[in-house]
């Protein structure tokens, strides 16, 4: 196997890493509708502020997400589209999968 196609196998086994829970899903969903701070995501997102911030920073170090200081508030935004495709594509065939059987 070629040095290319290892580094395109370790870099997508990182991005599913990140993707693996249900929550970052999430985030992820609501990002898709534009930029929030970590505020409106809990509005949203049913889970403590400390874990919230535990799973954006992740998603930030990873380069899924981006963010931006504005006041006292961060606010974070997607970075990287190609996690929003994967993520679209998973879950849309998760639903149609569900829905047929």
């Amino acid at each position: 196997m070629s040095d290319e196609t290892e580094a395109v196998f370790e870099k997508a086994a990182e991005m599913f890493a990140v993707l693996s829970t249900p929550i970052r899903l999430r985030i992820i969903s609501e990002l898709c509708q534009g930029e929030k701070n970590v505020g409106q995501l809990l509005d949203q997102i049913d889970v403590a502020q400390p874990n919230m911030s535990q799973h954006l920073n992740i998603m930030y170090r990873s380069g899924i997400l981006g963010k931006r200081r504005q006041g006292a508030q961060m606010f974070y935004r997607i970075a990287d589209q190609t996690a929003v495709v994967v993520c679209r594509a998973v879950c849309t065939q998760v639903a149609i999968d569900t829905a047929v059987n």
